[in-house]
């Protein structure tokens, strides 16, 4: 039985294109996320099997388990997200745990769930974090610290679990998605954001899915612990 990579938030724009970069590999994947329609055409385009599942659900990882029905981990790719984005004035406690229970604690709950299972075989974790944890951006004040403790994670879980399974985190800038819809449906607003990035594009699904394919991988087998950007030289270029 081949050993799956996990990928959640597999019918976003990250996981979508990294669960079609896995399927031109040797690794194979099992697919997860919340949209049935979604997902079941993605499944189809891969051959990958699939759980259809919500993470806020208080049952999700027992789906998951069930339909994974013992197979091996050979990895797990978080790309869940979120784009909350307030005024520090209208920011409420509520705001933070909804953002914290998407973003932070179905993740660290899969990682208690299948740890044996992933130090035995060696595996990799690649999270999601977000330049704004670097860079300073207005309205941020939600998903920013959430995302940050991810990046906190990071660092512990790959010190906690080596040397058996490496944990690294990638840091997108503002990329084509769903969730990204409504800021860059704006021609004059996305060309704006553009070119605030030295790159001067919007990022993609695929830049990002092309390095936690690579992540995921063997081919990165003395990296962990590392939070890396992938936002167009935003964080670090002027």
């Amino acid at each position: 039985m081949a050993k799956k990579i996990l990928i959640f938030g597999a019918t976003g724009s990250v996981g979508s294109s990294l669960a079609k970069l896995v399927k031109g590999s040797s690794m194979d994947a099992h697919l997860i996320g919340k949209n049935e329609s979604e997902i079941s055409k993605l499944k189809d385009q891969t051959g990958f099997n699939c759980s259809i599942v919500d993470v806020t659900d208080p049952n999700f990882i027992e789906t998951i388990d069930k339909d994974l029905d013992g197979s091996e981990i050979a990895g797990i790719a978080y790309c869940v997200g979120s784009i909350d984005l307030k005024p520090i004035n209208l920011v409420s406690k509520k705001d933070y745990l909804k953002s914290f229970e998407l973003n932070l604690f179905p993740i660290v709950e899969i990682i208690k769930k299948f740890k044996d299972n992933l130090k035995k075989n060696k595996s990799s974790i690649v999270l999601f974090s977000t330049v704004a944890v670097k860079q300073g951006f207005p309205n941020h004040s939600i998903i920013s610290p959430v995302k940050a403790s991810l990046e906190g994670l990071t660092v512990s879980l790959a010190a906690e679990l080596a040397p058996n399974v490496r944990v690294n985190c990638i840091a997108p800038s503002l990329s084509k998605s769903k969730m990204a819809g409504k800021i860059l449906s704006n021609p004059k607003i996305a060309e704006g954001i553009a070119k605030q990035h030295p790159l001067k594009r919007v990022g993609e699904g695929s830049d990002s899915a092309a390095l936690a394919k690579f992540l995921l991988s063997d081919e990165s087998s003395w990296i962990t612990g590392q939070i890396i950007g992938v936002d167009g030289g935003r964080s670090n270029v002027g």
